[in-house]
């Protein structure tokens, strides 16, 4: 039985809350964690109903990208808010051996 949409979301949401201020986890990450697919994570992230409890802003692609279409004042925004809780952003990228945020099950 597959979880519907909104109860994924759910998950995404709680475990995205878990990161702390001054780490990063890919979408992936969080697929991998929750067992759907990173577009899936995208799509969450991108609907997430509360920015101020819900760090959204702290999810990076497998590369330590930031998002291009970041929904709550695009990349420079999303940078902004990173560099403020002491992540370095170079080149619109952040160094995923030294800010990657790992979680444990």
């Amino acid at each position: 039985m597959t979880s519907s949409p909104s109860n994924t979301y759910e998950k995404i949401y709680q475990l995205v809350q878990c990161i702390p201020a001054g780490s990063v986890a890919t979408y992936g990450d969080v697929a991998h964690e929750v067992d759907t697919s990173p577009r899936v994570v995208g799509n969450a992230l991108h609907a997430n109903p509360d920015e101020s409890t819900i760090p959204c802003h702290r999810i990076v692609n497998h590369r330590g990208a930031l998002a291009p279409h970041f929904a709550f004042g695009g990349f420079p925004e999303q940078q902004r808010r990173l560099e403020s809780e002491g992540v370095a952003v170079m080149a619109s990228r952040v160094d995923l051996t030294k800010y990657r945020h790992r979680f444990h099950k």
